[in-house]
């Protein structure tokens, strides 16, 4: 039998990857020349707005499914925090970036734990195998 806390993680990790997901999905359904208007006039290149939301579509399926958690986990982790320092900062806590930092503690949860519950990785796990 799991203990809770795996049954949580499996959580955050679908939850997660569902957010991500939505958000990847939303920039193309939108307009991803919006999206890139929006980044460059942060000063990030429009170009990153199609990489953005690529991450964000696949590494919220890879954390749907428990793929390489650990590293998806990571990179979104990433796209949190330049989120946070070019976009988000100068809009305060409430109603800026305080979703950003509780979506970015999912992350770091996930990167540091991992996520083998119900997870593609469990599949190849060495501990199954033996």
């Amino acid at each position: 039998m799991r203990s809770y806390s795996s049954t949580g993680t499996f959580i955050i990790r679908v939850i997660l990857g569902v957010i991500f997901l939505a958000h990847g999905l939303d920039k193309f359904q939108s307009g991803i020349g919006n999206i890139e208007g929006f980044f460059a006039s942060l000063g990030i290149p429009a170009f990153m707005a199609t990489f953005v939301a690529i991450i964000e579509i696949v590494g919220g399926i890879a954390l749907i499914i428990g793929l390489g958690t650990r590293i998806a986990s990571l990179v979104l982790g990433v796209v949190l925090i330049v989120a946070i320092f070019q976009a988000k900062l100068g809009m305060g806590f409430l109603n800026g970036y305080e979703l950003d930092i509780a979506l970015l503690a999912m992350a770091v949860h996930l990167a540091l734990s991992g996520s083998s519950l119900l997870s593609v990785d469990s599949l190849f796990s060495k501990k199954n195998k033996a």
